[in-house]
């Protein structure tokens, strides 16, 4: 017998969809919002020659740059103002995750501090967000000022003014990801990088027809990225809706005359617990010095660092070295951050709190071993499939010859955001439908 809720999303249609007038106005707002971010993406900062740094901005495509561009919409080589993006926050948001679990004080807010603690943390993650989008941008805007022929008049007004419109432009991002969240559809931060990932999609199908078109690939090796695209789409659907759900009892306990408890529920394990941070965090490693050492070899070189270009041409996309390290860096990752967002110690004792039991274990230490064990098996499988799942452009681009990079990172970002915010529509189809429900059973109810 169906419950309540899974008949609800089984009538779920278009006539639903059509008298939802609030999830038209969330909707609405949210592709509003897409609108004002994609504009901000061609506002250059002011002082720059935009033709200048597209120029140079080629030579280091491949780089960490390429990898930022991409997420930015293609910002960062127009040197837009939200040429930052939400990185400075994503990253902030990591640390404070980081710093919730090994400093006490940020431990006892995440774990006792309910509504208010976690309004603390967000404070904190904001706080951290503008520090380190000011000392990105500095950066920026010392490097940008050293490079001749890109600044129309460097110094210390425009090192000034990149700094503010950076880090203004990253903020009001932040802003932005939060309004979509509470009035939109879907994770506003998470839309903003999904946003930027698709709006640069076109270019890099535009870059491969061109390659067949030149004679560059062949068809049989188009059709071979089509089919895959397709493979690896499917694989990430399957495998990010996958989980392990472990059967957790509740004892009934009698109060007075009556009986209550004795519910059965289940603790679900995805098998991909740490999302798509190992990807980001590898690339983020790996591309980064080989930015810093692409940069240098264009440089007059003393004889002793002659080795530089051979080491920049090895961290390359499709290099055998370049994989090998690349698969590393995810699986280390894959456990690391699982390690930091699930606590089977915390759950362990919550379950035992509450009652909860599951069959054949004793509660608390024996119950977080065994949480400990069935978690290590699924991270493994997780860590297997992220790093196919990367690695399988990597070798495309090795093989093929294919001179742009759009990699398994941005495809898990993709298909994981279109299925939390399909998601999030269903969930207020559904809460729309509930409304209905409601108000016809008080109306019956009044004529009685």
């Amino acid at each position: 017998m169906a419950s309540a809720a899974e008949q609800l999303a089984a009538n779920m249609n278009f006539g639903a969809f059509a008298k939802a007038t609030e999830l038209h106005k969330r909707i609405w707002f949210t592709l509003m919002a897409m609108i004002v971010y994609r504009v901000g993406t061609y506002i250059p900062i002011p002082g720059i020659d935009p033709v200048a740094f597209q120029g140079a901005f080629s030579g280091q495509a491949q780089g960490i740059l390429g990898m930022f561009n991409m997420f930015s919409g293609g910002a960062v080589e127009r040197m837009a103002i939200f040429a930052l993006n939400v990185m400075p926050y994503i990253s902030a948001s990591i640390i404070v995750q980081l710093m919730g679990t090994v400093y006490p004080p940020w431990e006892k807010l995440r774990k006792e501090g309910g509504e208010a603690g976690r309004k603390t943390l967000n404070q904190y993650t904001r706080y951290l967000t503008v520090v380190l989008a000011v000392v990105q941008s500095f950066g920026i805007a010392v490097g940008l000022s050293q490079t001749p022929g890109l600044v129309e008049n460097p110094g210390l007004f425009f090192i000034v003014a990149t700094v503010v419109t950076l880090t203004g432009g990253t903020m009001f991002l932040m802003w932005l990801g939060e309004q979509i969240t509470s009035r939109g559809v879907g994770n506003g931060i998470s839309l903003i990088i999904f946003a930027g990932i698709v709006a640069v999609l076109p270019q890099y199908i535009f870059q491969t027809m061109e390659l067949t078109r030149t004679g560059a690939m062949n068809v049989g090796a188009l059709l071979l990225i089509f089919i895959l695209v397709i493979v690896v789409t499917v694989a990430i659907v399957f495998m990010e809706r996958s989980q392990r759900r472990l059967l957790v009892q509740y004892p009934k306990r009698q109060v007075g005359n009556r009986m209550f408890g004795g519910d059965t529920s289940f603790l679900p394990l995805k098998i991909n617990t740490s999302g798509v941070i190992p990807p980001i965090f590898a690339s983020s490693l790996l591309l980064l010095p080989a930015t810093v050492m692409g940069f240098a070899a264009t440089a007059n070189l003393p004889e002793w660092l002659q080795w530089l270009p051979f080491a920049v041409g090895q961290l390359q996309h499709g290099q055998p070295l370049f994989m090998v390290l690349y698969g590393a860096l995810i699986i280390f990752f894959c456990f690391f951050y699982t390690s930091v967002v699930f606590n089977p110690d915390d759950t362990a004792e919550n379950l035992r709190k509450y009652g909860g039991f599951m069959p054949g274990i004793r509660p608390g230490k024996r119950t977080a071993e065994y949480l400990e064990f069935v978690l290590t098996r699924l991270t493994v499988i997780g860590a297997a499939y992220i790093t196919l799942v990367c690695l399988v452009p990597e070798a495309l681009i090795g093989f093929f010859n294919v001179k742009f990079y759009m990699g398994g990172t941005s495809l898990l970002i993709v298909v994981s955001v279109t299925m939390d915010t399909v998601a999030q529509i269903q969930s207020h189809l559904l809460a729309h439908q509930y409304e209905g429900l409601i108000k016809k059973s008080k109306l019956r109810g009044g004529r009685r």
